[in-house]
């Protein structure tokens, strides 16, 4: 394991953070410690060679950063923001959880070391080679038989030891203002004809916070797009009540900030589609295999079966069966596999 620090990497200041979408419409975000874990934006591009997908794009948030790139990148950025070299941050999720891989990959840039509580779960090939490789990146790991057992044991290790906590998934209105922050890029990048004014939106949804966080930010920006949650999780995560929760705390924390009335996402505007899920977390899907593999052969793109391929499955029929320009967008970063 790299000990170091990444000489990449430093804390945000008013001068190196105000390039952002978010910091420039909402300046005073800049007091927020944030690390500068990516480099945003992340570009879009059309999908050629699909049949019957002429009108699908991607948003390649696996590209956000230099390492580790996807949708917990631009979360970490915010939740690690207060973390400095010798401190411990403590995460949890499953056994194959890319966000305990990448929570630990970016601490690690930033001096740190990660203690995670997993438990066990379904696994695929690439959620075995996460594991694999989170035997390397944690300074120290524990597994527990159940998700609730993994939050008790979390409680307890958070009033014995002085470690930096991070939820399950990163879904907090801090972290969650990295995906606002992504929901604006976006509309940057459609005002200056980047791509079309997407008719919809698509990304797989697991704890909620990325679809909430996009949802918010393409509110912010005046665009009436829906946004499509192709869930992954249970249901007690990926359902849409908690992504209007998420959406509804992260705009409070920032008028609390900023003094700004932030306004609430539409209802109508968010929707969660369970054909995908594939009966367990964590499980493949043939359909969203055939998906993957299809998309690798046109792009070269590499998908996971727990996310991406589902979410990639579910944005391909979109394109396929409804009008107008369908945007995929991917978060998990495939890169590092064959590194």
């Amino acid at each position: 394991m790299q000990e170091d620090t990444d000489d990449a990497v430093v804390t945000a200041t008013h001068a190196l953070a105000d390039d952002i979408a978010l910091y420039k419409r909402f300046p005073a975000l800049r007091a927020l410690p944030r690390a500068m874990l990516c480099t945003l934006p992340s570009p879009v591009e059309q999908v050629s060679g699909i049949e019957g997908a002429s009108d699908l794009w991607i948003k390649r948030d696996d590209l956000d950063a230099p390492l580790f790139g996807g949708n917990k990148a631009r979360a970490l950025e915010f939740l690690l923001g207060s973390v400095r070299s010798g401190d411990t941050v403590l995460t949890l999720g499953g056994t194959g959880s890319t966000h305990v891989l990448a929570t630990s990959v970016h601490a690690r840039r930033l001096g740190a070391g990660t203690m995670a509580v997993r438990w066990q779960h379904e696994m695929n090939d690439i959620a075995s080679t996460v594991s694999t490789r989170l035997g390397d990146e944690l300074s120290e790991g524990q597994t527990r038989g159940s998700p609730i057992g993994a939050m008790l044991r979390c409680s307890y290790l958070r009033l014995t030891r002085n470690v930096h906590f991070i939820p399950i998934g990163g879904s907090t209105p801090l972290g969650t203002l990295g995906h606002v922050n992504a929901g604006l890029e976006l509309a940057k990048q459609v005002e200056l004809g980047e791509m079309p004014l997407p008719a919809r939106v698509v990304l797989p949804i697991a704890t909620g916070s990325t679809m909430a966080g996009i949802a918010l930010g393409l509110m912010l920006a005046g665009l009436v797009i829906p946004v499509i949650g192709i869930r992954v999780g249970p249901r007690i995560y990926a359902n849409r009540g908690r992504v209007r929760r998420i959406a509804k705390k992260t705009a409070n924390a920032i008028t609390e900030t900023t003094k700004e009335k932030i306004p609430s996402v539409r209802p109508e505007l968010l929707h969660i589609v369970h054909d995908y899920f594939g009966g367990a977390y964590g499980r493949p899907l043939p359909a969203a295999q055939r998906a993957a593999e299809l998309l690798k052969d046109v792009s070269g793109i590499q998908l996971d079966a727990t996310y991406s391929a589902k979410g990639f499955a579910g944005a391909l029929d979109y394109a396929r069966k409804s009008q107008g320009p369908t945007l995929f967008w991917l978060t998990f970063d495939g890169r590092w596999l064959t590194t």
